[in-house]
């Protein structure tokens, strides 16, 4: 299984799909790298000689940011919205929306799927006996 950046790409995929498994790679700065490395973007994974394999491998590593530091770099930028109170750093605080989204609906996937409903947290009556 090739290994770039940390991270093991599935081999039964076209390249240009198995690039997207790295953290902050998408499906343009996918194509964008295979472009520069000049390989084609439907060549599977496994496919890959161990040449075009370290050309790749130099490209990702050296140009972008990725995986840990590209992690580190976003943890941080929303400590820093928290420790200056902004709104959107209250948000985060809050578990709540961030982007502007309604919260009277469809908010739950931020919420972690809580149910605030009249009849959801409702306790059965007990049984008469």
């Amino acid at each position: 299984m090739p290994r770039i950046a940390g991270v093991n790409i599935p081999e039964d995929k076209q390249i240009k799909i198995a690039l997207t498994y790295i953290y902050g790679i998408g499906h343009s700065l996918s194509e964008k790298a295979l472009q520069q490395a000049k390989i084609g973007p439907s060549l599977l994974a496994s496919k890959l000689n161990s040449q075009q394999l370290n050309k790749l491998r130099e490209i990702i590593e050296k140009q972008y940011k990725v995986e840990g530091g590209l992690r580190r770099e976003v943890m941080l930028n929303i400590k820093r919205l928290k420790d200056i109170g902004c709104w959107r750093g209250i948000r985060h605080i809050k578990g709540l929306p961030v982007r502007g989204q309604r919260t009277r609906i469809n908010s739950r996937t931020v919420r972690g799927n809580v149910r605030r409903t009249v009849g959801s947290g409702r306790k059965l009556p007990p049984a008469p006996k």
